[in-house]
C-alpha cells in the first residue's frame, strides 16, 4: 500500500514532534542544574539523578516500547506513550523536592521509551526506500533540534518564569499532539504478533543492571561492590538475553542481526557518540554559568552554535547518505566530534572569552549532526522492512544507555580532578572530563571505519546476509 504524499507529510511532522519532545527532555534540565542545586537543595548525586532517572528508564524500556508497538499497534502505543509522558511532565512541574522530581522523571522516561522507537518506525513505514534517507534526515534534524533547544529553552524559562515551566511546556504540546496523531496517523503492526516476555524481561533487567552501575559509580566509586555487582549482573543478563533469542519461539530481536556488519557497527557508533555527547552536555551547560559567569539564558544562547548543528546539517547528511552511503558521514562525524571536544578542553580556562570556545563547539556540533541521521539510516536499511521497529528499539536503547554512561564517566572524572568550590577548580575537572569525552568519540571512529559502504536491505522474511556478503558491496 502506497502512502499518499499528504499522509507522509503528516506522519513525518507528528512523529518528528514526538522525538523532539523526548529529546528535549534529555537535556532541558541541564541548564537548570545550578538552580535546582540551590532551590531544591540538591546534591551532585541528586543533579545526576534528575537526568539519569529519565535516561535510565528510557534506555531500559525502549525495547519493550518497540515490541508493544509491533504487537498492539504502533499508532495506539504512540498515543499511550505520549499520554504517559505528558502526565509525568505535569508531575515533574509540581515537584517540591529533589526526590519527587526524580520520581516524576522515572515515569517520564517510561513514556518516552514508548514514543521514541515508534517515531522512527512510523516514518520508515510511511516512506518509500528512495525517500527514506531524506525523511530520516529530517527526523534526525528535529531530534537534534530537541537537543539544541534544551539548554536554550531551559535558560529562557529559568530567567523568564521559573524552573517548573521547563516541564509545564510539555503539557500543551502533548494535549495537541495526542488528538492529531489519533486522527492523522495510520495504524500498523510489526511482523511478530506475539510478545517475547522472557526476552523483554532479560533485556530490561540487563539494561537496568548496566545503567544502574553506571549511575551509581560517580557517587560510590567504580570499584564499589554495588557497582561491580550490578555491572556484572547486567552483562550476564544481556548475554542470557542473546542466548534466549536463539531458541525463543517468537524472538524480539533476531540474533542474526548482530552478525550483520551494518547493524552492529551503527549501534557501536551511536553508543560511543552518546557517551561523549550527553556527558559533555552535562558539564558544558554548567561551565558557562559556573566558570564563565553567564546567566542560564546567556548560557543557553552560547551553547546553541554547538547544539543547533544537527538541525542544520542532519537533513543534508541524511539526503547525501542516500547517494554516498552511511560510512563517510559516521566516520567523519565522530572525528569532528572528537576534535571539537578535545579543542574545547585545550582552550578552556577561568574567564576565557566566548570567541575562543565557540569554534570548537561548532566543529563538534557538525560532527554530531553528521552521525544522527546516518546511524538511524544504517540501522533501518540493514533489516527487512517489517523489523524496523525492533531494530530502531535496539539502536535507541544503546543510544540512551550511552547517555547514562556518559554522565557517569564525565562526572567521575570531574569529581576526581576538580569540583564546585571555585571557578578554577571547576575548570580543572571540566577539562579533564572533556578530554575523556573526546577520547570516547575517537574510540568510536574504529566502529565507523568497519561499517560497510552501502548495505542493502534484506528481503522481507529473510535474515540479513552474512558479513562476507555485506563486505563485498
Amino acid at each position: 500500500m502506497t502512502t499518499r504524499p499528504s499522509a507522509m507529510g503528516w506522519t513525518l511532522a507528528l512523529a518528528s514532534l514526538g522525538v523532539f519532545l523526548t529529546s528535549l527532555d534529555v537535556v532541558v534540565v541541564a541548564t537548570a542544574l545550578p538552580v535546582l542545586r540551590t532551590r531544591l537543595g540538591a546534591s551532585l548525586a541528586d543533579l545526576e539523578w534528575t537526568i539519569n532517572a529519565y535516561n535510565l528508564v528510557f534506555a531500559c524500556l525502549i525495547p519493550t516500547g518497540a515490541a508493544l508497538g509491533d504487537r498492539f499497534g504502533r499508532r495506539r502505543m504512540y498515543l499511550a506513550g505520549l499520554a504517559v509522558f505528558t502526565l509525568a511532565s505535569a508531575g515533574a512541574a509540581l515537584s517540591h523536592s529533589a526526590g519527587a522530581l526524580i520520581a516524576a522523571r522515572v515515569v517520564q522516561g517510561a513514556g518516552a521509551a514508548i514514543v521514541l522507537p515508534l517515531t522512527l518506525t512510523l516514518i520508515s513505514a510511511a516512506f518509500p526506500d528512495e525517500r527514506k534517507g531524506t525523511a530520516i534526515g529530517i527526523w534526525g534534524g528535529v531530534s537534534g533540534l530537541g537537543v539544541a533547544a534544551g539548554p536554550l529553552v531551559g535558560g529562557a524559562v529559568l530567567e523568564g518564569i521559573s524552573w517548573e515551566w521547563i516541564f509545564w511546556i510539555n503539557v500543551p504540546a502533548g494535549l495537541v499532539l495526542i488528538p492529531l496523531s489519533a486522527l492523522l496517523l495510520r495504524e500498523s503492526r510489526g511482523p511478530r504478533p506475539h510478545l517475547d516476555p522472557v526476552g523483554l524481561l532479560l533485556a530490561g533487567a540487563g539494561l537496568f543492571g548496566l545503567t544502574w552501575g553506571a549511575v551509581r559509580a560517580p557517587s560510590v566509586g567504580w570499584t564499589d561492590p554495588e557497582v561491580i555487582g550490578t555491572l556484572a549482573a547486567g552483562t550476564v543478563l544481556v548475554a542470557a538475553f542473546a542466548g534466549w533469542e536463539t531458541r525463543a519461539p517468537h524472538p524480539m530481536l533476531p540474533p542474526a542481526y548482530f552478525r550483520n556488519r551494518a547493524f552492529t557497527t551503527a549501534n557501536a557508533v551511536i553508543f560511543c557518540q552518546f557517551i561523549s555527547l550527553i556527558g559533555s552536555l552535562f558539564l558544558i551547560a554548567q561551565m558557562f554559568q559556573i566558570a564563565l559567569g553567564y546567566s542560564p539564558l546567556q548560557a543557553g544562547l552560547r551553547i546553541l552554535p554547538w547544539t543547533a548543528m544537527p538541525m542544520l546539517v542532519a537533513p543534508v547528511a541524511g539526503a547525501l547518505a542516500d547517494r554516498w552511503g552511511f560510512r563517510p558521514f559516521m566516520l567523519g562525524g565522530l572525528l569532528l566530534q572528537a576534535v571539537g571536544l578535545g579543542w574545547l578542553a585545550a582552550v578552556t580556562s577561568p574567564g576565557v572569552g566566548y570567541g575562543t570556545v565557540v569554534l570548537p563547539l561548532i566543529v563538534a556540533g557538525v560532527g554530531i549532526a553528521m552521525c544522527f541521521p546516518t546511524v538511524a539510516g544504517a540501522v533501518v536499511s540493514s533489516v527487512p522492512p517489517g523489523d524496523v521497529g525492533v531494530a530502531a528499539g535496539a539502536n535507541n536503547a544503546l543510544r540512551e544507555v550511552g547517555g547514562v554512561f556518559g554522565i557517569a564517566i564525565v562526572a567521575a572524572v570531574f569529581a576526581h580532578e576538580g569540583g564546585y568550590a571555585t571557578p578554577g577548580q571547576f575548570v580543572d575537572g571540566f577539562t579533564a572530563a572533556e578530554w575523556a569525552a573526546a577520547g570516547v568519540a575517537a574510540a568510536g571512529v574504529l566502529a565507523a571505519w568497519l561499517a560497510p559502504g552501502r548495505p542493502a536491505r534484506p528481503e522481507p522474511g529473510r535474515a540479513p546476509r552474512p558479513p562476507v556478503a555485506l563486505d563485498a558491496e
